[in-house]
C-alpha cells in the first residue's frame, strides 16, 4: 500500500477541483517551476528555493476517508457517458468511470503541491490503467489514496504516473487507477524508454459519436473536472490548443460503457490517448469482443477521426481471474 512507502497526509475532505486549478493557474502566472529539473519550459524563470530535490517527486500520499459514492452524482455521470445502471446483490453497482472521477480531485491535490516538480497546466494525458477488483455499491463509503510515481524521461519531455486507490473502510482494496501524464519540454535525467506508436489501421466501425460543442462542459458538470481546455475555444486556445477538446476520460468512460462489462466481474481497463477530440466533432468507434458468446473474456475498443483516419484513443477491457 502507499502508506508503506510514503508519508501520509490526511485531508479533511475531497478538495475542490476548481480551487486546485486556480492554484495551478496562479503558479503558472508566477512563471516559476519547482526546483529539481535539469531543464525548464521556454520563458520560465528559475524556480525559487524550497522545491523538490533534483528529479524527485514528493514522497507523500494524500488520503481522504469516508468518501461517499453519491447516488445522484453517480446517476448524472452515467447518464452523461451512456452507462446503464447495473444492479447487484447490495444495490446499484458503481460504474468504474465514475470511480475515477471520485478519486481525481485527490490525485490533483498531489499534482498541485508546491513541491511537485512539473507544471500542471498544459500536461498531456497519455494513458490510464485501472484494476476494478471489487464491486462497489452506490452509497458506500470509501477511502481514497493518491500518490505520484515514476518520474522519468519521455522523448517529448518528462512523464509521471499518478496512482489513485480506493478501499473499503476495513482496508480491502477495490479499485486502483494509474494515470500517465506528459509535461512537454521539461527534462529530467535519464534516457527516454518510450517507444513510438504503432501505425494505426482503422477497423470496421461499430458506431459513431457526434459530439457537440458543449460536451466538455457537460462532462465537467458531472466529473468536477473544469480544466479550461475542455470548456471553450478561447480558454483552450489560451493554453496552446487549436480549440476545445473532449476530456480523455469522457471518451474512455463512454467506450467502457459500450463494452458493457457483466455485473460483478473484476476487470482491467486500459486506454492510450493519441490525437485529442476537437469539439464539436464526430468520432468513429469500434468495440470488438473476445468470446462474448462463450462467456465474456475481454474487449478491445478504438476511436478515430473518420475523415482523417487518425486515432483518438485505443484500449482494452479484460476479465481478471482470481
Amino acid at each position: 500500500m502507499a502508506g508503506d512507502r510514503y508519508d501520509t497526509v490526511v485531508l479533511d475532505e475531497v478538495p475542490s477541483l476548481g480551487g486546485l486549478y486556480a492554484r495551478a493557474a496562479a503558479a503558472a502566472a508566477g512563471g516559476l517551476l519547482p526546483r529539481g529539473l535539469t531543464g525548464r519550459l521556454p520563458g520560465r524563470r528559475p524556480a525559487r528555493p524550497g522545491g523538490a530535490a533534483p528529479g524527485a517527486l514528493p514522497a507523500v500520499a494524500h488520503v481522504v476517508e469516508a468518501v461517499v459514492v453519491d447516488a445522484a452524482g453517480h446517476e448524472a455521470f452515467c447518464r452523461t457517458v451512456g452507462a446503464p445502471p447495473r444492479e447487484g446483490p447490495g444495490g446499484t453497482q458503481a460504474f468504474s468511470g465514475y470511480l475515477h472521477a471520485l478519486a481525481f480531485p485527490v490525485a490533483m491535490s498531489v499534482l498541485t503541491r508546491p513541491d511537485f516538480p512539473l507544471p500542471v497546466l498544459g500536461m498531456v494525458h497519455l494513458a490510464n490503467e485501472v484494476e476494478h477488483r471489487g464491486a462497489v455499491t452506490v452509497g458506500e463509503d470509501l477511502t481514497v489514496t493518491a500518490s505520484a510515481e515514476r518520474l522519468r524521461p519521455h522523448r517529448s519531455g518528462a512523464q509521471v504516473d499518478v496512482v489513485a486507490r480506493l478501499a473499503r473502510a476495513d482496508g480491502e482494496p477495490v479499485w486502483t487507477g494509474r494515470s500517465s501524464y506528459l509535461a512537454k519540454g521539461v527534462h529530467v535525467p535519464g534516457t527516454a524508454g518510450d517507444a513510438p506508436r504503432e501505425e494505426f489501421v482503422p477497423p470496421a466501425p461499430t458506431g459513431h459519436w457526434r459530439l457537440t460543442a458543449g460536451t466538455g462542459r457537460d462532462y465537467a458538470a458531472v466529473s468536477g473536472d473544469w480544466n479550461p481546455i475542455h470548456l471553450s475555444g478561447p480558454t483552450a486556445r489560451a493554453l496552446g490548443l487549436k480549440g476545445t477538446i473532449a476530456h480523455g476520460m469522457y471518451s474512455a468512460s463512454r467506450a467502457l460503457a459500450e463494452v458493457g462489462v457483466p455485473p460483478g466481474t473484476p476487470f482491467r481497463w486500459t486506454v492510450e490517448f493519441a490525437a485529442p477530440v476537437l469539439l464539436p466533432g464526430t468520432v468513429a468507434v469500434a468495440i470488438t469482443d473476445d468470446g462474448r458468446g462463450a462467456g465474456w473474456r475481454g474487449s478491445r475498443y478504438a476511436g478515430w477521426d473518420p475523415r482523417r483516419r487518425r486515432p483518438h484513443f485505443t484500449g482494452t477491457v479484460v476479465r481478471l481471474e482470481g
